[in-house]
């Protein structure tokens, strides 16, 4: 559900930030965090930077639809499993306290 408003000044500003600030990790290296319950999973149809931009900003009936659609949600056991078991790589963002992640497109462990 991305919706096509233009984005405000403060919100263009933070999404370019947050691109300086986005890098593909091991799952290796994230696994600590997924044990925090801090690693967030961003479906593959969404902008990963849209998302965490929203999120930045509070934008809580954006990240709501999301959360609601499960195109934002915790990462499951089963999929942190799967991206241990194929050394899986993901986009990834901190808008604190979470650790966004996304799947590269072509990428994706099935």
């Amino acid at each position: 559900m991305t919706q096509n408003k233009p984005l405000s000044d403060f919100e263009a500003i933070e999404q370019a930030k947050l691109n300086t600030e986005t890098a593909l990790m091991p799952w290796h290296e994230l696994q600590r965090f997924f044990a925090q319950g801090v690693v967030m999973n961003i479906a593959p149809h969404l902008d990963l930077l849209e998302v965490a931009s929203k999120m930045s900003v509070d934008d809580v009936t954006a990240v709501r639809a999301w959360f609601e659609a499960g195109e934002l949600a915790h990462v499951t056991d089963a999929l942190a499993n799967r991206w241990f078991e194929h050394n899986t790589e993901l986009w990834t963002v901190v808008v604190k306290p979470y650790i966004l992640v996304q799947e590269p497109k072509n990428q994706m462990v099935h």
